[in-house]
């Protein structure tokens, strides 16, 4: 089985491939390209008939090689960057080029195997991690909209939170539109003139992240209505985590969801005493995303507090304790997320692997 490692660029992928016992073979330079893809697999072909290919950024720059050679039947993991930047940490070199990049995204897809997320044919949940990114990126904007209106009020009126209402409310936004200056000074008439100004583009964000919400809620309450069943997860959170679980089947089970969430348990023991620390790797969005759910079952789930009271008078500090929530809601999420693709409805290449 031959192994081959990309390294994703916006405009070049740098590849090398590996055998068996993880042995150096050749390498690849091409364009990030139809006709580089269509290049790649030329090369790619050339070494054996039998061979798979881990990219790093398989659902960023290289989605579009990814996707192509998903469709020609080959096998495709994705590789996360921050586990190759712990194996060349860890090297006798730490030099850093694409070439070693890519040797490196290839020998941790040698290591691993098949405990790596699988890429599929993209489906609905492409089309959530996309709304999802969107109305991140439109909450992101309204936050920053809100520190500079804050910061010209107080300019205008050190004291304008006792006249106002709060930002984040309606009557608070309404009142920004027609905002005015206590006085005719020409720079506080162009001050309250911008405030006015940013409150209509903090009004549209706020639009728009609401409209999408409104779409992911419609997905989540649709096809991954499951996923609802957890304490911690509505319509909107569901068809979240669906955009970034997503699609179907390609985790073979929870400890490779865990992994690649980064909950799986990290043992920092000594002298008898056992510890696990935190793991920062995997992905960080989901990762926020379980979090968030534990922190909610703490408060609202008899279960999930419970738990957590076990778990403490075990030794565990609260933290510690809260992370290993984490991973036990992975496992309950990985479950519920069999029914939302069922294997009868998983790619042919994903069920016979």
């Amino acid at each position: 089985m031959i192994t081959i490692g990309v390294d994703a660029h916006k405009r070049v992928h740098v590849a090398l491939a590996v055998d068996e016992a993880g042995r150096e073979l050749e390498h690849w330079r091409g364009p990030n390209s139809a006709a580089g893809w269509q290049d790649f697999m030329r090369w790619a072909a050339a070494l054996g008939p039998e061979r798979r290919v881990g990219i790093e950024g398989a659902w960023g720059n290289g989605r579009g090689l990814a996707q192509y050679l998903v469709e020609l039947g080959v096998e495709v993991y994705e590789v996360n960057a921050r586990w190759t930047a712990i194996g060349r940490r860890s090297a006798r070199k730490s030099d850093k080029t694409d070439q070693l990049d890519a040797r490196a995204v290839a020998l941790f897809l040698h290591r691993e195997g098949r405990d790596l997320p699988r890429v599929a044919p993209e489906d609905e949940t492409a089309i959530l991690s996309l709304l999802t990114n969107e109305r991140e990126s439109a909450i992101a904007e309204a936050t920053r909209l809100r520190n500079q209106i804050h910061a010209l009020l107080l300019q205008l009126d050190p004291q304008y939170q006792s006249d106002l209402p709060a930002m984040k409310s309606k009557a608070g936004l309404a009142k920004l539109l027609t905002y005015s200056a206590s006085d005719e000074k020409a720079v506080s008439r162009e001050r309250a003139g911008a405030v006015r100004r940013l409150a209509q583009r903090l009004q549209l964000a706020l639009a728009q992240a609401d409209e999408l919400a409104d779409r992911i809620r419609a997905e989540g309450r649709s096809r991954y209505a499951p996923l609802t069943r957890l304490c911690g997860v509505n319509a909107l959170t569901a068809g979240m985590l669906a955009g970034l679980l997503g699609p179907g089947r390609r985790f073979m089970n929870d400890a490779a969801l865990a992994a690649y969430a980064g909950v799986s348990p990290l043992e920092a023991s000594s002298a008898g005493v056992v510890r696990h620390r935190l793991n920062r790797g995997g992905n960080r969005r989901l990762n926020a995303i379980l979090y968030m759910i534990a922190l909610t079952q703490a408060r609202h789930s008899e279960q999930a507090k419970a738990y957590l009271a076990r778990r403490v008078s075990e030794g565990k500090t609260r933290r510690e304790a809260v992370r290993a929530l984490k991973r036990f809601l992975v496992r309950a999420i990985w479950r519920l997320w069999q029914e939302c693709y069922p294997a009868a409805e998983a790619p042919p290449q994903l069920a016979a692997a």
